[in-house]
């Protein structure tokens, strides 16, 4: 379902693809693919029957976590280790080339590494990495002379003796003496908070489980958290006290409507504690004075159908009274800037217009200084950052020359400055961060990520182009390819795409991609409807009832690569993740034929059965992008698309699927039910192969290493089947 930041930062990772037939193994020697038992389950919606033959594989949570498994969960995780055995034999021929491509991509990381130091509260913080390390050191450093650093959260000694770990946040108090952090030990995504005495170093005896992972601090003893129900939505704020027992804390927002999803942060004015709480189509905030923590919080606009906003509160200076910005789509499909009085925010007619709408642009985001606002804007596909000065209203824009790329803001928590941090990537440079003169409009580069070996930018090049749908839109493809790959149609090319929730898959810059690109692979990301690329409207006409554009966008743009040479029509691969792997599947379902091989990462592929199923996390909230099945129009359009729904008896082409055993976003029995009614539908004699992380969710597996075993693991398959391996 829902791709979240954790499995999208993978995407900057792989890109990798695969393709049709087996060619180091004949009939004689070829594994045998493990045979999922059948057993007949009817489901019933609307007078209408299927037969899902492998409903059997799901567990509940309460299986999963038993100490003392069952019968049944035992029959699922054998399955499961059987489809892993299955892989790593069919893999076998290319065993070493993982380890060397692991080692290699590996080897284009700087191990000993540290951040730009940003400024907060009169302390400088960044983080470092040190060699052979998995994970992150936090470290902060007082802004005055001769202060030395100090290392406050260690992520390798956090993870001790864990399999996977991540650390969801981490929010310093307003007297900077204490830490709140939280982590997950599964891959669940349920996080466990914790506090830390950063004079000591040691942790508070609090632990409050099963939270959002976010925190926010009015003052030092009082903070506020979200915890999640039993389908994993954050649907309740509570309010702890330090050193009392979490047990007692108490509820102070309750989001009953089961669509939305409720969260907590303090604002950058550190004024306010502020409640947002989102479904797919609108929002919600609420808001209370940090000094006054105990009080009720107060409503900032009752909820309005299909109106998104977020809110930035401003303090007063200068004689200037305290105030607040809003971006909106009322009344401005593609989003306006707005602002009121602190006591008007339940008066639309009392906003004002700080930003108009605009047809051809897309506001993504507003970063407010004292006196400049900077906006994050899309047009045409790219980002862009325009700065107004507020005191005179002379606007500039930041430049950028490649034909494809990302910029955006980056971490700017202190208001009264006239800096602004910014990233840059494109799919020939490495990710950067930048320092912008607010006034002088300069630029200064702070750090590049180093690519060790004998990366050199200018051996590679990329281009967009447009490509003609068969409705008549122009759809953008982002293309990266090493210099001297020749388009004569001979090279193997691998289309990436996503196309949902309104998220734009942007042309990042990703090391690892150069073992691809360097034995000869094109890359190109299809920006197609669904995602929100060409702004609000490329979102819904790639949704709901024109979700069937998501798929022929990707399809029309693999056909015109194919005329145009960029590829060798034999050698055209899919990849995609999450709601990506729900494209995936659909378009092989579509076009067999079309693809040498696809991959597709923890792939929501059972739609219509899981979207039937509110007690499985994220459903409810997914209504508005994909339709509710209780409702027969609905129902009979996902059917229509739903991949495990519409296998049928065709040469599908080679495929690795992935999952992870504990993902909380795609549950595994989705993929793995679908990897055994692919088998069972196979006319040809491509490979199809299910890979199943047990150790980890959604995002794979976590530390910077590990998961290049994850990529070589894709890379290796797709060399492999593009008949690069000898």
């Amino acid at each position: 379902m829902k791709q979240t930041a954790a499995s999208l930062a993978l995407f900057t990772l792989l890109a990798a693809g695969c393709t049709n037939g087996d060619p180091s193994m004949n009939d004689t020697n070829r594994p045998t693919p493990p045979v999922a038992a059948r057993k007949p389950h009817t489901l019933t919606a609307h007078g209408h029957e299927r037969n899902d033959e492998y409903y059997w594989m799901r567990l509940t949570e309460e299986q999963r976590n038993a100490a003392e498994p069952d019968a049944h969960t035992r029959e699922v995780i054998a399955h499961l280790n059987a489809e892993n055995a299955y892989s790593d034999a069919m893999l076998a021929p290319v065993k070493q080339l993982r380890e060397d491509l692991f080692k290699e991509m590996k080897a284009r990381i700087k191990e000993t590494d540290l951040s730009v130091p940003y400024r907060e509260h009169g302390y400088w913080y960044h983080y470092r990495f040190e060699e052979g390390k998995e994970y992150a050191v936090h470290v902060r450093r007082k802004d005055v002379p001769d202060a030395k650093d100090e290392d406050f959260l260690n992520e390798n000694l956090l993870a001790e003796g864990h399999s996977y770990f991540d650390l969801g946040d981490f929010e310093i108090s307003p007297s900077n003496q204490l830490v709140g952090y939280s982590v997950d030990r599964v891959g669940r995504r349920q996080y466990e908070i914790r506090f830390r005495d950063l004079a000591t170093g040691k942790d508070l005896p609090d632990v409050i489980t099963n939270t959002g992972g976010g925190c926010a601090f009015a003052d030092d003893r009082t903070v506020f958290y979200p915890r999640k129900d039993k389908t994993l939505r954050s649907y309740r704020i509570y309010r702890h006290v330090l050193g009392t027992d979490p047990a007692t804390d108490v509820v102070v927002y309750e989001e009953k409507d089961p669509a939305y999803s409720c969260d907590v942060f303090r604002s950058q004015s550190d004024q306010f504690v502020i409640i947002t709480t989102e479904s797919t189509l609108s929002s919600e905030h609420r808001y209370l004075p940090v000094a006054h923590p105990m009080e009720e919080f107060r409503l900032f606009l009752p909820r309005e159908e299909e109106h998104e906003h977020t809110v930035m509160h401003v303090k007063a200076h200068n004689g200037v009274p305290g105030k607040w910005y809003i971006v909106t789509n009322w009344e401005a499909q593609n989003f306006r800037l707005m602002e009121c009085a602190e006591s008007d925010t339940q008066d639309k007619r009392k906003w004002k217009e700080v930003l108009p709408h605009r047809t051809e642009v897309l506001l993504e985001d507003v970063d407010a200084f004292r006196d400049h606002l900077v906006f994050s804007e899309r047009k045409e596909g790219l980002t862009h950052l325009r700065i107004r000065r507020l005191s005179d209203g002379h606007e500039h824009e930041i430049r950028f020359n490649d034909p494809a790329y990302v910029a955006y803001t980056g971490t700017n928590p202190e208001w009264d400055t006239d800096k602004l941090r910014y990233g840059y990537t494109s799919l020939t440079t490495p990710s950067g961060v930048y320092e912008h003169d607010l006034n002088a409009a300069t630029d200064v580069l702070l750090k590049q990520q180093e690519v060790l070996g004998t990366f050199n930018a200018a051996d590679y090049a990329s281009e967009r182009v447009w490509v003609p749908a068969r409705d008549g839109v122009k759809v953008p493809v982002s293309l990266v390819y090493r210099k001297g790959t020749k388009r004569d149609a001979s090279a193997p090319l691998l289309l990436y795409g996503y196309g949902s929730y309104g998220h734009s898959i942007d042309p990042t810059f990703s090391s690892g991609r150069l073992s691809l690109l360097d034995r000869g692979f094109v890359f190109a990301i299809a920006h197609i409807r669904g995602g929100e690329e060409m702004g609000r409207e490329w979102y819904e006409s790639g949704k709901m009832e024109h979700k069937l554009n998501t798929f022929t966008d990707f399809i029309d743009c693999a056909d015109h690569l194919v005329k145009e040479r960029y590829a060798d029509p034999k050698r055209v691969f899919c990849m995609g993740g999450s709601a990506g792997g729900l494209l995936v599947g659909a378009v092989v379902n579509m076009r067999p034929e079309l693809w040498k091989a696809a991959v597709a990462e923890v792939p929501f592929v059972d739609v219509v059965t899981t979207m039937l199923d509110d007690s499985i996390p994220l459903t409810t909230g997914e209504f508005d992008e994909w339709g509710d099945p209780k409702e027969k129009e609905a129902y009979d359009r996902m059917l229509s698309y739903s991949p495990y729904d519409n296998v049928k008896d065709a040469s599908y082409p080679a495929m690795l699927v992935t999952t992870g055993f504990h993902d909380s976003q795609v549950q595994y029995w989705e993929p793995a039910k679908w990897v055994a009614r692919l088998r069972d539908h196979q006319q040809g004699d491509a490979p199809i192969l299910l890979h199943t992380n047990m150790e980890a969710g959604h995002g794979g597996a976590s530390g910077r290493f590990e998961r290049l075993k994850e990529v070589a693991l894709i890379y290796a398959f797709l060399m492999e089947q593009a008949g690069l391996v000898k």
